[in-house]
């Protein structure tokens, strides 16, 4: 049986490691993920995340001098590579489920599916605005906010499907995780409305918390210490992302609203080409990490992006 986040958390007697990777795009196959996964099994990942898209709206040039607009999905599959994760490499995986882009009822049958294969784990996000787009707005019939995806999965768990009057209905039994942000949300006004929303996820159900990425530590520190005093006592996992290219320094904080420490920033600005960034991203990270597991934090996770040659460096001198 599939042990769940907090459950592996209990059992554990150090930090464990995890990552998240985005499903293939569409037209790839398994195989083209085993490429980031085989590198990291040598540290026993306690589970794997993987990320959940909704359409993009693209345009395709008619060669007439007209543009033909058009909605695309270019990672489908998240349920499909959980699976096929799950199966072929015996790890629990945790999908990704997120509010944007997607029906109540899309959602309660991507969650009967989870529930039919045997998937224990979620992590549930709003998602992000589409690109094109300023400001998020839900689908019609659609959850607003993530505190009404944990309301829909919460129901399953205790039987409660959309269509009324269902006999026999069988209970899920998902565990729950939400994120959260030591710099706050780029959408939240202050850092006291962040929590009050983030400890409103938590007595609705949710059982433990992945941060946003951060690249000075005292950042996770001082918000695990807002989070207690808040009164959310669950599992606050770090989420670490290392910096690889130069064009980072200005994405990452503008699309993450994301700190850089001065000192990172210096050695990335000094280095010739990405290579050399690649390199002191990775040892920043191993920094960040040493002293994370030192604190003695639950999970060490880090987001992957689809390539893992320098996570596995990283987990190579910290695990």
């Amino acid at each position: 049986m599939e042990l769940k986040v907090t459950e592996h958390i209990e059992k554990a007697d150090k930090t464990l490691f995890s990552f998240e990777l985005l499903p293939p795009l569409k037209g790839q196959n398994f195989e083209s993920i085993q490429k980031t996964i085989d590198p990291l099994l040598d540290f026993n990942p306690a589970f794997i995340n993987i990320t959940y898209h909704q359409e993009e709206v693209v345009y395709e040039d008619l060669g007439n001098g007209l543009m033909k607009k058009k909605a695309v999905r270019k990672r489908p599959g998240t349920v499909g590579i959980s699976a096929a994760i799950k199966y072929h490499y015996n790890i629990p995986v945790v999908p990704h489920l997120i509010c944007g882009g997607f029906t109540r009822e899309e959602t309660e049958n991507a969650l009967i599916d989870l529930h039919f294969l045997g998937i224990k784990n979620l992590l549930l996000l709003r998602g992000d605005p589409p690109a094109n787009a300023k400001i998020f707005r839900p689908e019609p019939e659609g959850n607003e906010h993530t505190t009404d995806l944990i309301d829909q999965v919460m129901n399953l768990n205790k039987g409660i499907y959309l269509e009324e009057g269902l006999k026999n209905a069988t209970k899920t039994d998902f565990c729950i995780g939400v994120a959260g942000y030591p710099e706050k949300h780029q959408e939240a006004p202050n850092m006291e409305s962040d929590l009050h929303f983030l400890k409103m996820k938590i007595d609705k159900g949710a059982s433990y918390i992945v941060t946003q990425m951060f690249y000075d530590n005292q950042k996770y520190f001082d918000f695990v210490k807002l989070c207690r005093e808040k009164g959310i006592n669950v599992p606050i996992i770090p989420g670490l992302k290392p910096l690889s290219t130069k064009s980072q320094l200005v994405s990452i904080p503008k699309t993450f609203n994301v700190d850089m420490p001065e000192e990172l920033v210096k050695e990335a600005l000094k280095c010739k080409d990405n290579k050399e960034v690649r390199q002191v991203g990775i040892e920043w990270a191993i920094m960040q990490s040493k002293e994370l597991m030192k604190a003695g934090v639950p999970v060490l996770h880090y987001y992957t992006m689809g390539k893992s040659d320098n996570i596995r460096r990283i987990a190579e001198q910290v695990f």
